[in-house]
């Protein structure tokens, strides 16, 4: 509890926040293979990372690990699923169960990542039914007294981009403090307390556009044509 009241008071950048996730994956892979210790040099060859850069992540988070003898695997994952708030039993709603939804429903796990989806909200009649994937999908009119009456801590949206603003608006009128975006709309307001996190797939490939497009060996193969 400590450290968690110490966390909230310090600075993470943004930066080490994104490779936590990173870390994570990697030490899950880690436990698959029955790795049971890490050093930082290895973590950081495994990841892209040096090693240098592997101790400064940890160390905003006071250290884990004794330097010379490496990090335990399981412990360290432990800790930074701590950190990311995976062990808090999170509950989420989705709102938006067309395409977008029904493959997060069926495809993603929450609960492996610490999150319960306990249910789903549209507008169109057809989508509305009762336990798909476990979830079931209820209209948008009973949304409000749906988190009236129960903790929610998280929306995921992913509604059409022409309903992505007034659907954060009443959800957020409703208590809602997180929202997970799929609605290709940027929703982030900087005076506002609620957390968006932007889920763009444009942005994810026109970034891979760049890299293939600027590609070195490409261009070295051009020039020895």
């Amino acid at each position: 509890m400590n450290r968690v009241r110490e966390l909230k008071k310090a600075r993470i950048s943004n930066n080490v926040i994104r490779r936590l996730p990173r870390y994570l994956r990697k030490l899950d892979e880690l436990k698959e293979k029955g790795v049971e210790r890490i050093s930082s040099v290895e973590l950081g060859r495994e990841l892209g990372f040096t090693s240098s850069q592997v101790r400064q992540d940890f160390n905003n988070f006071g250290g884990f690990g004794q330097q010379g003898y490496g990090y335990p695997v399981q412990s360290l994952r432990e800790q930074i699923a701590g950190i990311l708030g995976m062990d808090r039993g999170y509950r989420a709603i989705l709102v938006g169960a067309g395409h977008i939804g029904q493959a997060l429903i069926a495809n993603f796990c929450f609960e492996e990542w610490g999150f319960e989806l306990i249910r789903a909200f549209d507008v169109n009649p057809n989508l509305i039914r009762d336990g798909f994937n476990g979830v079931s999908v209820w209209g948008m009119e009973e949304l409000p007294g749906f988190l009236k009456e129960n903790r929610v801590d998280i929306a995921v949206l992913a509604v059409p981009r022409e309903a992505a603003k007034s659907t954060a608006e009443l959800l957020i009128r409703n208590g809602i403090k997180a929202i997970w975006n799929f609605t290709n709309m940027d929703l982030t307001d900087p005076g506002s307390s609620v957390v968006v996190e932007n889920i763009c797939f444009s942005d994810s490939l026109l970034a891979l556009s760049y890299f293939v497009t600027n590609n070195p060996s490409d261009s070295e193969a051009a020039d020895n044509a």
